[in-house]
């Protein structure tokens, strides 16, 4: 069975920091790309950033440029996204995602976890 469970989320303040991990298992075959998107309430699912399978490249949300950074350790099957000078508008629950092949480009495809809320108060 795929799976991406995300966690890490949580409840801070403004200015604060936290970390999300997306742990994946039961794929198989060539690693892929991955990234991190995030769905306010009544507002669509929006890319946060993105990853290509080896790590060598990212790319990011311009709201998140400078405070968000996103990693991966194909050794352990995981992914993190270290957010900082977390903002209101940062509020959303946040969703890892598998793209099709290594490129950046492939993210998203079809799996998806089950999210994990972030909450960021003023």
């Amino acid at each position: 069975q795929v799976q991406l469970v995300e966690s890490g989320g949580g409840l801070v303040q403004a200015g604060s920091s936290l970390t999300l991990s997306c742990l994946s298992s039961g794929f198989t075959g060539p690693i892929k790309a991955m990234g991190w998107f995030r769905q306010a309430p009544g507002k669509q699912r929006d890319v946060v950033a993105r990853i290509s399978a080896s790590g060598a490249l990212t790319d990011y949300a311009d709201s998140v440029k400078g405070r968000f950074t996103i990693t991966r350790n194909n050794a352990k099957n995981t992914m993190t996204l270290q957010m900082t000078d977390l903002k209101p508008e940062d509020t959303a629950v946040y969703f890892c995602n598998r793209g099709r092949g290594s490129a950046i480009s492939t993210v998203p495809d079809n799996y998806w976890g089950q999210g994990t809320q972030v909450t960021v108060s003023s």
